[in-house]
Parts: C-alpha cells; sequence; structure tokens
C-alpha cells in the first residue's frame, strides 16, 4: 500500500518523507490557500517545491471546469515536473480530458469520487488513481469503506490498472480498514500517519526495558 500525505505544508512532506515510507503527496486549492500560497506564480513555486522533496506522484488539481482549460491547465502542470499527476474532477469533460491525458502518456487523479459508478468511468477513460472522498461520505451517514470495497471487486473483475487512492482519511483506523480491503494507496493528514506509531502496550513495554537497563547499569556500576 502507498502512502501519501495530503497536505501542501512543506514541513510535514519533510517529516513524513525522512520516515522513509512516503510516496507522493495529494493537494488541492484549499489545502493550499491553508497555507496562504494564492496567485498562480506562488502555486506553481510550490508545486515545485514539493517536486524537490518527494521521490514521485505529486497530483496538482487543475481549476478548470471545460474540456478545453482542463487540457491547457492539465499540460502546463504536467511539464513543470515528472512526478506530476494531474487531479482532474470528477464531470463529463473531466472524464474527457482523461481520457486524453491518458493516451499522451500524462498521469491523472480522478478526484471527487463518490459512487462505484464513477470510479467506473474514471477506469475506463484511463485514470491512473481514483479518489473516493471516505471521511466525506462518513461525515453524510454513508459508509465510505463500501465504497472501497465496491471499486475493489469492479476494478478486479475486469482487471482495470487504476488504482484506488483512498482519499478524505480521518484517522489510522481509516488506513488499516483501507489496507484490509485493498486499497492501492491512501492519503490522509501526518496525524493519521503518525497514529499508526502509537499504542499504549508499546509505551508502557519501552519504559519497562529503560527502567530495568537502568537498574541492571547502577548496579553493575555499585559492584
Amino acid at each position: 500500500m502507498k502512502f501519501f500525505i495530503d497536505t501542501a505544508n512543506l514541513d510535514q512532506i519533510k517529516e513524513a518523507q525522512d520516515l522513509g515510507i512516503l510516496d507522493g503527496v495529494t493537494t488541492n486549492p484549499s489545502l493550499m490557500a491553508k497555507e496562504g500560497i494564492s496567485g498562480e506564480d506562488k502555486v506553481i513555486a510550490h508545486y515545485k517545491a514539493i517536486c524537490d522533496i518527494v521521490d514521485d506522484n505529486v497530483s496538482a488539481e487543475v481549476i478548470a471546469v471545460t474540456y478545453d482549460e482542463i487540457i491547457k491547465e492539465g499540460e502546463a502542470l504536467a511539464a513543470l515536473d515528472a512526478k506530476i499527476v494531474v487531479k482532474v474532477p470528477m464531470i463529463k469533460d473531466g472524464i474527457k480530458a482523461i481520457k486524453y491525458f491518458s493516451s499522451k502518456g500524462i498521469k491523472t487523479n480522478c478526484t471527487l469520487i463518490f459512487s462505484a459508478g464513477q470510479a467506473l468511468l474514471a477506469a475506463k477513460a484511463g485514470a491512473t488513481y481514483v479518489s473516493p472522498f471516505l471521511g466525506r461520505l462518513d461525515d453524510i451517514g454513508s459508509e465510505g469503506l463500501t465504497l472501497v470495497e465496491d471499486i475493489r471487486t469492479i476494478f478486479d473483475n475486469y482487471g482495470y490498472p487504476t488504482q484506488i487512492l483512498a482519499a478524505s482519511i480521518r484517522g489510522p483506523l481509516h488506513i488499516i480498514a483501507c489496507a484490509k480491503l485493498g486499497a492501492d494507496v491512501m492519503t490522509g493528514p501526518l496525524t493519521a500517519i503518525l497514529g499508526l506509531l502509537k499504542h499504549p502496550l508499546t509505551d508502557s513495554g519501552l519504559a519497562t526495558f529503560l527502567a530495568d537497563h537502568k537498574k541492571a547499569a547502577a548496579s553493575i556500576t555499585q559492584q
């Protein structure tokens, strides 16, 4: 399972990269704005800075919603760095654009997936990734994990190479559940990833080991 971090914060991206388990980054206009990044030139420069940190897979989202503009913006983003994955919304013109990008060898991430049918269309168009939004479905009383399971079944039935990128991850339990269901990728905040490190028995066990070591060292010193 690939681990992506969903942020535009360079410090968090560096911390995740330093862990040695980071496979990519997803970001969007909202996350850019959260970091005070606005204006085309600054956004482009920020994408380049992210690409300088990570090894691969930087999802850069288009703002356009019409076919011609999506193509124009997506090609410009793809030209920034070979690591760029063009993030395209799940709309009619978005599907058409994904088909075009696929024919040109440009990697794509179809975002805002909320149904298996949407994921199927994106896969048929040749999307590299589809991003079902688990947390947002959970927020409205739907079951996000069921969507991941349905998409996995459909893709396996027909051998689609499109990867399932489980998005809107809220915590470590989401990550584990997605891994059990066979999601190819998860993307979430750094807190969700670091949450996998934690267990009270690990903390108490380490405290015991250190205390015993201290006692043993003190005993040796006294002899």
